[in-house]
């Protein structure tokens, strides 16, 4: 698959700085020109204990290299597989575009007393309302497969990830650059910013594309 970046993230590990290592390693091949397309395959969910060795500094590197992928000028796919938990339930639903296999579970990590309050929450609220996400938030309950693709956390249900993925690439990959981004930032603002705020910024991204397009017809 030459036209994506790819990268593995286990959920069974907690934050390390090799994981943030490699992320943010990805995060500057796409930004140096890279393929248009960076894809994280994600598995595993965290075993009791895993937060032993954990501190604030380290979590807080890892929130902010994932706020990094998230701003990616390249369309961002996670493929999950099985049970998707901790780091791996973070890095999926950072992604623009989220496929899961039949099977797959996507659960905060729960402890027997509250689940992580790490940023995967906030995500779950933003893409669902408190509403819908109430249960997994609060309680750890595990998101299905099909329930996920309801709700709108997967975008398909892949029996042959490999193939979607392919079919995901081909589709996105000519498209990116910094004006992807742009339009990313303007679909996550719509929902929290009233209009009068947010005109501006789609009136200056509007601008833009006028610009971009008279460049392009006088080339």
């Amino acid at each position: 698959m030459d036209e994506a970046l790819t990268l593995a993230v286990d959920g069974r590990r907690p934050p390390t700085p090799g994981a943030v290592k490699e992320l943010a390693a990805l995060c500057d091949r796409v930004e140096d020109g890279g393929p248009g397309v960076a894809v994280l395959r994600v598995s595993g969910a965290p075993a009791p204990g895993w937060t032993n060795d954990l501190d604030t500094a380290l979590v807080t590197k890892w929130e902010r290299t994932l706020r990094r992928f998230e701003r990616l000028p390249a369309a961002t796919v996670a493929v999950a597989v099985g049970d998707t938990g901790g780091t791996a339930l973070d890095a999926f639903l950072a992604a623009d575009l989220r496929l899961a296999a039949p099977g797959t579970r996507l659960a905060l990590p729960f402890d027997g007393e509250a689940t992580w309050p790490g940023m995967a929450a906030f995500r779950l609220v933003r893409l669902l309302g408190a509403g819908a996400a109430r249960r997994a938030v609060l309680f750890g309950d595990p998101i299905g497969a099909e329930q996920a693709l309801a709700l709108g956390l997967a975008d398909e249900l892949a029996d042959d990830p490999d193939a979607a993925l392919a079919d995901l690439v081909l589709r996105y990959g000519d498209g990116g650059g910094s004006e992807l981004a742009v339009r990313r930032q303007l679909l996550l603002d719509a929902s929290t910013t009233p209009f009068e705020d947010a005109l501006g910024s789609h009136l200056a991204a509007c601008d833009r594309a006028l610009r971009r397009a008279v460049a392009r017809e006088s080339a």
